[in-house]
């Protein structure tokens, strides 16, 4: 089929994609141990392929698929998720419909390839069914309440103790003890509801989320002397455990990040502005000098 060299080009860039994409999907079904969802991969992974030999009947040449993307996806599938991974490399994609309406000039078929790939992949990874996904809401629990209980925790504590060592000490016990409380108190909830969430897991996760954040929160009164200093970077460290955290979740579960990350970020930092506020009074009312 005869096209121009510059459309060339493009549909060569679009083959490439298609047969990296292909390699991705093709590698996560065979890891995956869901019989469903490595139907539906696999599924995603035959479509690429097919568009793949589409597009090359226009430039009647073969290409390689970009094997550091293969690889780069396929890890982030691993560590995060299978879902996030498929979702961010999808979202990565929509740049491409710019170029598809180029196409339509000289390519009849662009525009009709491009609605059915939209289509067809939507509604396949849409049913991805991913057990982790399953427990955001414990998660959300454990992180949210660990951001909000620990940043106040520690901004009171800088106030009244003014002491790195003993500020970490005294996070870390009520940080574990909190945890502990909040598994149990999810576990109990999760099995009281009549739902199919395992209650065991729930915990897990929730107390799991609870301990990693209370770990990267108190991480600089470990590691510096300069108490004012320690509670700057454990703020800094909570926004940016709620913004990773809320793009995660806006990708996998498709929610809006700016209003989560706003609601959640606004909650831990005004609790610790006003447990700063306690933590300087009780000191003067006491009047403790540590």
């Amino acid at each position: 089929m005869d096209i121009s060299e510059e459309t060339r080009r493009k549909v060569l860039v679009f083959q490439r994609n298609e047969i990296t994409e292909h390699h991705i999907y093709r590698k996560l079904a065979k890891w995956i141990k869901d019989p469903e969802n490595r139907r539906v991969l696999e599924k995603i992974s035959r479509e690429e392929l097919e568009h793949y030999h589409t597009w090359r009947s226009y430039t009647d040449q073969d290409v390689k698929p970009d094997w550091n993307k293969v690889w780069l996806y396929y890890w982030i599938s691993r560590i995060l998720g299978f879902t996030f991974g498929v979702k961010l490399m999808e979202g990565g994609e929509q740049g491409a419909q710019d170029s598809y309406d180029e196409l339509r000039a000289e390519i009849a078929e662009a525009e009709t390839i491009m609605n059915e790939e939209d289509q067809h992949e939507a509604a396949l990874i849409e049913m991805l069914d991913e057990e982790r996904l399953q427990y955001t809401g414990s998660m959300v629990l454990g992180l949210n309440d660990a951001l909000v209980e620990l940043t106040g925790v520690l901004a009171g504590l800088t106030l009244a103790l003014q002491n790195t060592r003993l500020i970490a000490l005294t996070g870390l016990i009520t940080g574990i003890a909190a945890a502990l409380s909040m598994a149990a108190s999810e576990y109990l909830s999760t099995k009281a509801e009549e739902t199919t969430k395992n209650p065991l897991r729930a915990s897990i996760y929730t107390g799991v989320a609870y301990l990693i954040t209370v770990f990267f929160l108190i991480l600089p009164y470990l590691l510096l002397d300069n108490y004012y200093l320690c509670l700057g970077c454990t703020l800094a460290g909570a926004v940016l455990i709620i913004a990773l955290f809320n793009y995660y979740i806006s990708v996998a579960k498709d929610e809006s990040f700016r209003k989560r990350f706003i609601e959640m970020a606004g909650l831990s930092l005004s609790v610790a502005a006003f447990s700063f506020l306690i933590g300087y009074l009780l000191r003067s009312f006491l009047g403790i000098d540590i």
